[in-house]
C-alpha cells in the first residue's frame, strides 16, 4: 500500500473508531432506519451518465473552490442536480480533501438526486454513518480492504439498497474484487496512481478489456473536458466521475451539460 493509502487508511479507521464509540454510536441504527430511502439510479441501461462531485480540495491540486464550506457544496449539488447529473459524489475525508459528514447530509437533504459517499472507507460503520446521513451510494477501494472486508462492505451497502461503486486501479484489483462483481455492484477505474497522485489516462483503455462486461464502468480522474468524456465513453464505459473540472469551470452547469452530451453522443455510436 502507498504511503498516502496508508495514511489516508490509518486517518479513516481513526474516524472509524470514534463513530462506533462516540455518543451518537448507540442512535446511528435509528438513524438508518429514519433517513430518507436510498435513490439508486438504473445504470444498467444503455447510455452515459455523469457523476458530478462536490469536492473543495484535493491533494494534488490543493484548494480547489475557496470558502463556503457547506453552503458551497450544497449550491454545487444543486447545479448538478439541475443539470443533469445521474448522481453527485461528496468527499468525507478530512484531512487531505476537507470533506465531512455535514457536507454528505447537506447535499442529500438539499437535492433528490442519488448522493454518494467518497472516502476512503475501512469499515462498514462508515457505511451506516452514510445511510444515516442521506447517502444513496458509498465507494469502496478495492486495494485499501482485504477481501473479506470488501466483500463484508459490498453486503452491507447492497442490504441497506444503495449502490456501492469497487473501484480498481490495476488487473491485481480487479483479481481481488472478483467475489463482489457477483454482486450489482458499479466497476470504478481510478486513472490517478495513489502512491504518486499522477494520472495515466492510458489506464483506461488498458483495463476496459478486461472489465466484468455485465457491470457498468466508471471511469474515474484525469477527466478534464467533453473531449475527454467522449473518448472514456468510446471505450464502453458507462459513466464518469468528474470532480475538479466540474467545480473549477466558470460555469459548472455548463461544462456538465457538455460532458454529458458528448458521453452520450460517443456512447450512441459505439
Amino acid at each position: 500500500m502507498s504511503d498516502f493509502l496508508a495514511e489516508m487508511s490509518a486517518a479513516s479507521l481513526a474516524r472509524a473508531r470514534e463513530a462506533k464509540e462516540g455518543a451518537e454510536a448507540s442512535a446511528l441504527d435509528t438513524r438508518v432506519a429514519t433517513a430518507r430511502p436510498p435513490v439508486v439510479p438504473d445504470f444498467t441501461t444503455p447510455g452515459f451518465d455523469i457523476i458530478a462531485e462536490a469536492k473543495l480540495k484535493s491533494p494534488s491540486e490543493g484548494v480547489l473552490v475557496s470558502g463556503g464550506g457547506t453552503e458551497r457544496v450544497v449550491e454545487l449539488a444543486r447545479t448538478f442536480h439541475q443539470r443533469g447529473a445521474a448522481a453527485i459524489s461528496v468527499l468525507t475525508e478530512e484531512t487531505r480533501f476537507g470533506g465531512s459528514l455535514d457536507h454528505l447530509g447537506a447535499a442529500s437533504d438539499a437535492v433528490p438526486t442519488a448522493v454518494m459517499r467518497k472516502d476512503f472507507l475501512v469499515d462498514p460503520v462508515q457505511i451506516l454513518e452514510a445511510r444515516a446521513a442521506g447517502a444513496s451510494g458509498v465507494l469502496l477501494i478495492a486495494r485499501l480492504l482485504p477481501e473479506s472486508l470488501l466483500v463484508e462492505m459490498t453486503e452491507v451497502g447492497l442490504g441497506l439498497g444503495m449502490f456501492v461503486v469497487v473501484e480498481v486501479f490495476d488487473r491485481s484489483d480487479l483479481e481481488t474484487a472478483v467475489p463482489v462483481f457477483e454482486q450489482p455492484v458499479l466497476v470504478g477505474v481510478n486513472c490517478r496512481d495513489l502512491g504518486s497522485l499522477e494520472v495515466d489516462p492510458g489506464r483506461f483503455s488498458a483495463l476496459a478489456p478486461h472489465l466484468p462486461d455485465h457491470l457498468p464502468a466508471v471511469a474515474e480522474s484525469g477527466i478534464g473536458n467533453p473531449d475527454d468524456v467522449a473518448a472514456i465513453a468510446a471505450l464502453g464505459y458507462r459513466l464518469a466521475l468528474v470532480g475538479s473540472a466540474l467545480v473549477t469551470a466558470v460555469d459548472p452547469g455548463g461544462m456538465l451539460e457538455q460532458m454529458i452530451s458528448a458521453g452520450r453522443s460517443r456512447a450512441g455510436d459505439s
